[in-house]
């Protein structure tokens, strides 16, 4: 077996992507990956990352990019809104949540706003989605809302109640979990009315 179908090999064996780092520690020598990304067998989707090329379209391209590179980050806010089909906005960039201490790595692709949450916060809510055949943690949408109401001077207050009402009206969180989330984020006091008026 030659060098390429070697790489081709072990790249399927995981996925058909794989980080620079990963490649390099499974055998797969850097100029073999630079003739691959040259010969267009593989496909950069941020840097550091790569993926076959002949596989399918990614279905939602930055949250892979960003939860291959930031292994702690949990996407939210914006972002998280969006996958839950809980908002009108358009996001600009992917918002992630990260422990306070932890930094954001640096990435050219997609634009990215790193969060530092406290630690109750950051560690509540995580659900793991599995995209494109990675895993992906995203904030659930109960979650999601209390930490728009947490960061409504960053995300606008109309973002956050606009994300109540549909979260409510599309079934995707109960006023419980709401409830619980916003004493996580100590917001309960800015949430409940508006939560009651919805009621």
């Amino acid at each position: 077996m030659n060098t390429m179908q070697h790489a081709e090999r072990i790249f399927r064996q995981h996925g058909g992507m794989m980080r620079t780092s990963q490649a390099l520690a499974a055998g797969i020598h850097a100029r073999t990956l630079y003739r691959l990304r040259d010969l267009g067998m593989i496909e950069r989707v941020t840097r550091g990352l790569y993926r076959w090329s002949d596989l399918p379209p990614l279905a939602d391209p930055d949250l892979v990019a960003v939860a291959s590179r930031v292994p702690k980050g949990v996407i939210c806010l914006i972002s998280a809104l969006v996958f839950h089909e809980i908002t009108t906005q358009i996001p600009h960039e992917v918002h992630v949540a990260v422990p306070r201490g932890v930094n954001v790595p640096r990435i050219d692709w997609p634009p990215v706003r790193g969060f530092r949450f406290s630690e109750a916060s950051y560690s509540s809510g995580i659900e793991m989605h599995l995209i494109d055949d990675v895993t992906v943690s995203i904030y659930s949408a109960a979650k999601t809302v209390a930490d728009c109401f947490k960061f409504r001077n960053t995300v606008g207050m109309d973002v956050a109640v606009e994300a109540l009402r549909l979260a409510l009206e599309r079934g995707h969180a109960k006023p419980a979990e709401i409830e619980k989330f916003s004493q996580v984020c100590r917001v309960e006091r800015v949430v409940a009315p508006y939560l009651g008026a919805l009621l």
